[in-house]
């Protein structure tokens, strides 16, 4: 088995937010349009989680709320990580 470093993860949250910025911005929306559509009141966790900024990442809760305002899969902000 393949060891997990730090590293390994932060790549995986750099991948997902960039997933998330790349079918928000498909779908026409801004940071502010997702944020008011998953219930939050500011563009904070939208804007500091599609870059990874100081390791803030989405959780599996966000990711629900935005595959589901954004109508896609959830699968959809996995596309291209690498488990190997």
């Amino acid at each position: 088995m393949q060891d997990i470093t730090s590293e390994n993860i932060d790549e995986l949250h750099r991948k997902i937010g960039t997933n998330v910025m790349r079918v928000r911005k498909e779908k026409g929306l801004t940071q502010l349009d997702l944020a008011l559509s998953i219930g939050l009141k500011s563009v904070g966790l939208i804007s500091v989680a599609e870059i990874y900024h100081n390791k803030k990442h989405f959780n599996i809760e966000h990711l629900y709320k935005i595959a589901t305002a954004l109508d896609v899969e959830i699968t959809d902000f996995f596309k291209d990580i690498q488990t190997k």
